[in-house]
């Protein structure tokens, strides 16, 4: 399937905005509450790369058409999505755009630049920012990026260059 990454990512937006809306957040000592749907979006942020990948520049329409879906489940977490994936994107296609290094090392700086971004203006635009829960939920969110980009270094480390 000729766009099967691009197809992925606008899922992975729709299942984790969805999910975003159905699984409670959890309570954190200190009474942060930290929504558990964040272990989720390190892997939207990946599937982001690779849709890019796909279709270059046009992976922020991808991404308006996966929180364009979300909307129907609901609103706000549908806006707070679009600001919070639109700004990361941009910090996360820059990165991805302009650095010419192996695809393992542009997932984990992408990831490590837009995450904490996401998690910020996510958390803000929903009424649950703090520290705490911005540190959480970037955690969660780099835990699933750091998986994937395991994987594909220990990829590009068997293949002969």
């Amino acid at each position: 399937m000729k766009y099967l990454n691009t197809f992925v990512y606008i899922a992975l937006v729709v299942l984790v905005n969805w999910a975003f809306t159905v699984v409670p957040l959890v309570k954190l000592p200190g009474g942060t509450m930290w929504p558990p749907v964040a272990l989720l979006v390190g892997f939207v942020f990946v599937a982001r790369d690779f849709a890019q990948r796909e279709i270059g520049h046009y992976v922020l329409v991808a991404m308006a058409i996966g929180v364009g879906i979300s909307y129907v489940f609901d609103p706000k977490v549908a806006v707070a999505s679009a600001a919070a994936f639109l700004i990361s994107e941009l910090a996360d296609w820059a990165v991805y755009s302009f650095t010419r290094r192996p695809l393992s090392e542009r997932i984990l700086y992408s990831s490590i630049i837009g995450t904490p971004i996401d998690s910020v203006v996510f958390l803000g635009m929903i009424g649950f920012l703090s520290l705490a829960g911005a540190v959480a939920m970037t955690a969660s969110k780099l835990l699933g990026a750091l998986i994937v980009w395991w994987l594909i270094r220990r990829r590009e480390v068997a293949l002969p260059a």
